[in-house]
């Protein structure tokens, strides 16, 4: 089922040169590092934004990358894949606040970063998210949702669309070892965007999370995710068709295995808690598809929750993250959420899950000591915007999800 894409010099697959690139180039993530001290720390960069406003944000966000040395030794000559934020139901709001003030990363961020993106020379930008149970394209889901979609792709000279939900353009879905030491699942087949790609950028929207406590760059990811695949109610023996559910039954409970050929679990005797297995996937997806920008919005988001659903509230700490290790960037996040990076399972935001900034730095991935990640821009403490006091306090994760057969 593994896609071999196009060679990309010396006779070396596209995966393969990805592999070798970042490592060399210090772009992505030291996936092979066994111990914590040895986790790479690069730069992140912080600013305080107070609007949506188009020009504030690309002014923003262009000082930003050029802390982090520039976008052009990303993206010059590359296919751009970014991982948006658009968890959930399209029409779901937090009472009457739209989606991109309160729980999507917001339409003029993505706008902001593709046109930055373009003017860095990247030769095509395509725009990713595993819309929710259907196999819609990607653009009308926007529109469903109540954004115009041919104004993101204004925003570059070659901007494409594509919902990872399902099989989508390609004739077969692209197998992603896991490489080390694998937590949960030895490979995850994802849609081909995911692999026909030069450079993966993660567009995540600074939240809590009620079960993995937390939700920024990395856990972005587990959206990667197709529920033809790995969803509910799929086939044993083959993919579906086209996505109907969530990804609950083989992530949060571990109450079945995914479709074949799909790999199964490494260890089915594992714990079947939510709060052990969704981390474990988290730091999984980000070893097999690295990230190789991470970019957090955090202007206008909630507290208490990863949607409306969770019963949450809106704030404002007005605030952006970018950096070049999805860890290190999420590690920052947390501290300007009011929260210690280095916390372990017990302790907020935590409470009740495994830390993945823990797992990913036991993995290699990153380190999550702000001691040694350089902070470029405005510092943490003036950045800090304290999440716990304005939570309501989690309540049991209710399902909010309608038929899917009716979406």
């Amino acid at each position: 089922m593994s896609r071999r894409s196009e060679q990309s010099g010396h006779g070396a697959t596209r995966r393969e040169f990805l592999a070798g690139s970042t490592a060399v180039l210090g772009l992505g993530l030291g996936r092979l590092v066994p111990l914590a001290g040895a986790a790479p720390a690069a730069t992140v960069s912080v600013a305080k934004c107070d609007s949506y406003s188009s020009a504030e944000l690309v002014r923003s966000l262009d000082r930003m990358f050029d802390q982090l040395g520039g976008l052009g030794r990303l993206v010059k000559g590359r296919t751009v894949a970014i991982k948006l934020n658009m968890t959930g139901v399209g029409g779901f709001r937090l009472g009457t606040a739209r989606q991109g003030e309160t729980y999507w990363v917001h339409p003029r961020v993505i706008g902001a970063v593709v046109h930055l993106l373009d003017r860095a020379g990247a030769r095509r930008v395509r725009l990713l998210e595993s819309a929710y149970a259907t196999a819609m394209p990607l653009e009308e889901f926007m529109y469903k949702s109540g954004w115009e979609a041919s104004d993101l792709a204004r925003a570059g000279r070659r901007v494409e669309f594509e919902n990872t939900n399902w099989l989508g353009r390609a004739r077969e879905y692209s197998r992603f070892p896991v490489p080390g030491r694998p937590l949960l699942f030895p490979s995850y087949l994802l849609n081909h965007s995911f692999e026909d790609c030069d450079t993966f950028v993660s567009l995540a929207k600074l939240k809590e999370h009620i079960t993995a406590g937390i939700t920024l760059s990395m856990k972005n990811c587990f959206g990667n995710i197709p529920t033809t695949v790995y969803g509910d109610h799929v086939p044993e023996d083959e993919p579906a068709d086209e996505p109907r559910s969530g990804r609950e039954g083989v992530f949060h409970q571990g109450a079945r295995q995914p479709s074949r050929p799909a790999a199964p679990e490494v260890d089915p005797a594992s714990p079947r808690d939510a709060g052990y297995r969704i981390p474990r996937v988290v730091v999984d997806l980000c070893a097999a598809r690295p990230v190789d920008l991470a970019v957090v919005d955090g202007i206008d988001t909630m507290s208490g929750s990863e949607g409306p659903w969770g019963l949450g509230e809106r704030c404002h700490p007005g605030v952006l993250l970018a950096g070049t290790n999805c860890v290190n960037t999420d590690a920052v996040g947390t501290a300007i959420m009011g929260y210690d990076p280095m916390a372990s399972r017990g302790t907020k935001p935590f409470e009740t899950c495994d830390s993945f900034l823990e797992l990913a730095e036991e993995a290699g991935l990153g380190s999550r000591d702000l001691s040694r990640i350089e902070v470029a821009g405005t510092p943490i403490r003036e950045a800090r915007f304290d999440f716990a006091p304005l939570k309501r306090g989690r309540r049991e994760y209710r399902s909010w999800r309608p038929d899917p057969e009716e979406h």
